[in-house]
């Protein structure tokens, strides 16, 4: 994969891990939380989840996608243009475990991203962090090896909205440029309700323990 020129050049230091976290998490977790867990912090969830069991875990639903994925992959109509769309915290990310920049990639998910992207599907990724965060993300995600396809990010007024429901608009959007979702992964109700895709698989988030 060829890097984008600004790949290249960037610069942990433009973006700090700490503005990561102050920004990235809470977006996903006041909306998908309830009043107690939203207020949790990455560090407090990470510490009630062993890390083990959750890529246990995340590994169990990946191994129920991957059998379909090969299997509607292989079954593509002549010009079909396949996509899978991911959630970005704690589903493609280690979100609440990589206290790094870049974060590493949640591996389950990733061995199933490249095998998608190896055969021609493109892949979206659809997350609750503000635009402020659009390039990090972007290059953090192609740092650790997904092909970026698109990323929606919320823009000032989506801030305002429903997650679920601009999720949902996200993927709809996906679809009215000529795409056939064939999966939806995430670790959130909000991830993957609103229709728009043939599949969903949901990685554990703990009742709310991750974001």
């Amino acid at each position: 994969m060829t890097p984008r020129p600004w790949a290249r050049r960037v610069c942990v230091t433009t973006v700090s891990v700490a503005a990561l976290a102050a920004l990235a998490v809470p977006a996903e977790a006041a909306t998908t939380s309830t009043a107690t867990s939203a207020t949790s912090s990455s560090a407090a969830a990470a510490a009630k989840v062993d890390r083990a069991t959750w890529q246990r875990d995340c590994q169990a639903v990946m191994d129920q996608a991957l059998p379909y994925l090969k299997d509607r992959i292989a079954a593509a109509r002549p010009g079909e243009k396949q996509a899978i769309v991911f959630d970005i915290d704690n589903t493609t990310l280690e979100t609440d475990f990589g206290f790094s920049f870049p974060q590493p990639a949640n591996q389950p998910v990733l061995d199933v991203a490249r095998y998608a992207q190896e055969h021609g599907v493109r892949l979206f990724f659809v997350t609750a962090r503000p635009g402020i965060l659009s390039w990090p993300t972007e290059y953090n995600l192609e740092h650790d090896g997904y092909d970026v396809s698109g990323l929606y990010v919320r823009g000032l007024l989506d801030l305002f909205k429903d997650v679920a429901a601009y999720k949902t608009a996200q993927r709809a959007d996906i679809e009215n440029k000529g795409y056939e979702i064939i999966a939806n992964i995430g670790n959130s109700a909000t991830d993957l309700s609103g229709g728009h895709a043939e599949k969903t698989y949901k990685l554990p988030d703990y009742d709310g323990q991750l974001s």
